[in-house]
């Protein structure tokens, strides 16, 4: 039960700077649909659960310390160089996005300056991605219980506070810049993108599990939690999508509506969460490349993380609705290839194949 909460933490934990924390890429990707929102939000947590439970239990059985494993047993020595060299990019990518969130909450909440905001978190980033190993696993799990204490909270406010009327809310999203043409493919684009960065640390988080069942359960309840998540932030930004049109951070706009002390709080956990998933994602593109725990991979991560720095000073909306969209559309193929390999192991598996091997062995 240990790994499979830790598994199920690292899950969200990477994924909910990434796709939840701040309520942009909610507001984007579901709420500006409307009531539709909710029914997407349905269908991306069935692909969370199965994608989840698939990659953790490949990641422990392959023993995996990144996600080339992982990608290449999916995807064969044909297509598992693009797929590796995609997945790779958008973890350097998702660095990106969390270290331009990070100044943008920073200059939201503070009054700080984003590009010095961004500056400081880099730092931190880097400082956090030169742990070992299972600190950072247990880095990014440990925060994910307040996030979800602060998510009930802000939602419960949300909605008992609504003054507008649903089908009023709704006629108003539909006025708004979503990520997708359609809500259903705004759901899957969600979760496209998503596990497009996730497998990295799935990858990982599995490959440290004890057992392939362990792993997947880790990944069925982490899938579980998410969908839980999006439902809860998503419920409290349509019901007030009247004053949350124009902000960065949603979630700490309406925390902020509740008292100043709770705007505290509430910056500091989606910060913690933002840093989290920034780390989680500096640490496997440089683990893709150097042994981590080594002098080089610290030097490599510093070099690493002052790149990505520069590149987030292009802005934290700007990047949400151009670089997600981007990779939700080519992690389609990589969900694919994913329900191809689980389908096919579980052939493999099946009473009938084991019976066949044994025969042809046997002979």
């Amino acid at each position: 039960m240990k790994d499979v909460l830790k598994i199920a933490g690292t899950f969200v934990g990477f994924l909910a700077g990434a796709g939840f924390a701040s309520g942009q890429e909610i507001l984007q990707f579901f709420v500006n649909f409307g009531v539709w929102g909710l029914a997407g939000m349905l269908i991306s947590t069935m692909v969370f659960v199965f994608l989840g439970m698939a990659l953790a239990s490949m990641g422990s059985r392959l023993q995996a310390t990144s996600h080339k494993e992982v990608v290449y047993a999916i995807c064969g020595s044909w297509f598992g160089p693009l797929v590796d060299g995609l997945i790779t990019f958008f973890t350097f990518a998702i660095a990106v996005v969390m270290l331009a969130g990070a100044g943008a909450l920073l200059e939201q909440q503070f009054g700080l300056n984003a590009t010095l905001g961004s500056a400081l978190a880099t730092l931190l980033v880097v400082l956090a991605t030169c742990l070992k190993l299972r600190r950072v696993i247990a880095l990014i799990s440990g925060v994910t219980p307040l996030l979800v204490l602060v998510s009930l909270g802000i939602a419960g406010y949300a909605v008992m506070t609504r003054d507008v009327d649903l089908a009023t809310l709704d006629r108003l999203a539909e006025a708004q810049v979503a990520a997708a043409s359609h809500w259903w493919l705004g759901a899957l684009l969600y979760v496209s993108y998503n596990i497009f960065g996730g497998i990295a640390i799935l990858a990982i988080a599995g490959g440290s599990a004890t057992n392939a069942r362990t792993a997947a359960w880790g990944g069925v309840l982490g899938g579980l939690m998410l969908g839980g998540l999006m439902f809860v932030i998503g419920l409290a930004l349509l019901s007030r999508l009247d004053s949350l049109t124009d902000a960065p951070m949603p979630m700490l706009l309406l925390a902020n509506e509740i008292s100043s002390a709770l705007s505290l709080v509430v910056a500091l956990v989606i910060l913690g969460m933002v840093l989290n998933t920034a780390v989680g994602a500096l640490y496997s593109f440089s683990a893709r490349f150097l042994t981590a725990d080594t002098p080089s991979f610290s030097l490599g991560a510093a070099v690493f993380g002052l790149i990505a720095y520069g590149c987030s000073l292009v802005g934290f909306i700007n990047l949400v609705g151009m670089v997600y969209p981007i990779f939700g559309y080519i992690g389609f193929f990589l969900m694919a290839t994913i329900l191809f390999a689980w389908v096919r192991q579980r052939q493999e598996q099946s009473p009938a194949a084991m019976a066949v091997t044994i025969q042809q062995e046997g002979q």
